[in-house]
């Protein structure tokens, strides 16, 4: 029993004889014919009852036109359904993002653009710091991701530039720092700062670190957090200050101002989007063009 069989049984059915059920479904007549009788010996019963003034259906016959016109509706939503799938305008893209970058506006511009276009595609975003994202890339079990890298030469991943970054300085809302800003890090030498660890994002720890290296400044860590909204709540608690990527800013917290250093502004922080080659998500790869569009902005951002 074939689809093909079933629609034009069904065919049959509703204009009433086989002769007009020829014109509806653009078979020859006596093709129709020999399908419906290949579809009764292949159910080995009649479906209709053959009289002068036309056909009529069998209990049997009655049954599978019940069954048909499901069956047919079912096969009608799975065909649009997997087609919709395989267009990558329905389904769901997993994201890391790092935990800064959630509210920039280039990476809440790149999600809506996507929405607006594929608005039956749910993302699941996951706020994560640049390097459990790339254990979560390499497992697969992240269907792509934004983050910091050193260059674009990830082994095992594709990448596309999607911003620079850079640091900035924050400080308690109440500090002196925030009355008299500095201009130079050489006059933070003595200041408590609250850091990360180089675990959480190692590209980012250690391009920062060697940043400070070539300009002589060895900040005086007195306290960790775990992530970046963690340093930040520590330094609106007045427990030091910080020094973070400049999208920080974008997110401003109750306590905290942000000041910018020339030689913060100096030191580049590129931001990426990656994923791995194999993942042939349909949604993806209209992720992915998406962002190839977009492109990348000329310089850092600047918060």
């Amino acid at each position: 029993m074939e689809f093909r069989q079933l629609h034009y049984f069904v065919a049959v059915v509703e204009a009433g004889s086989i002769s007009a059920a020829s014109r509806r479904v653009h078979v020859a007549q006596p093709a129709l014919t020999r399908q419906i009788h290949l579809l009764e010996e292949d159910l080995e019963t009649r479906l209709f009852e053959r009289h002068a003034r036309g056909i009529r259906l069998t209990v049997a016959g009655q049954a599978l036109y019940e069954e048909a016109q499901q069956l047919l509706d079912r096969r009608t939503r799975l065909k649009a359904r997997l087609t919709a799938l395989g267009q990558g305008v329905v389904g769901k893209v997993s994201l890391g993002v790092t935990v800064t970058h959630l509210w920039v506006p280039q990476v809440a511009g790149l999600l809506g653009r996507y929405r607006e276009r594929f608005p039956q595609v749910a993302f699941e975003v996951f706020p994560l710091l640049s390097g459990p994202q790339l254990e979560r890339l390499r497992e697969g079990t992240l269907d792509a991701g934004i983050l910091y890298l050193d260059d674009s030469g990830q082994p095992g991943l594709e990448t596309r530039l999607l911003q620079h970054d850079s640091l900035v300085l924050a400080v308690p809302a109440n500090s002196s720092w925030a009355e008299v800003p500095p201009t130079r890090l050489e006059q933070l030498a003595d200041a408590e700062f609250v850091w990360g660890f180089r675990s959480a994002s190692p590209v980012y720890f250690d391009r920062m670190q060697a940043h400070f290296q070539r300009l002589g400044f060895h900040p005086r860590v007195v306290q960790y957090g775990a992530d970046n909204i963690a340093i930040l709540s520590m330094v609106a608690a007045g427990l030091g200050i910080a020094i973070l990527p400049a999208a920080s800013s974008h997110h401003p917290m109750p306590g905290i101002r942000f000041l910018h250093l020339p030689e913060l502004d100096a030191c580049a922080m590129p931001l990426w989007f990656a994923w791995r080659p194999g993942n042939d998500s349909p949604a993806l790869c209209n992720l992915i063009e998406l962002v190839e569009i977009l492109g990348a902005p000329a310089g850092p951002a600047q918060g």
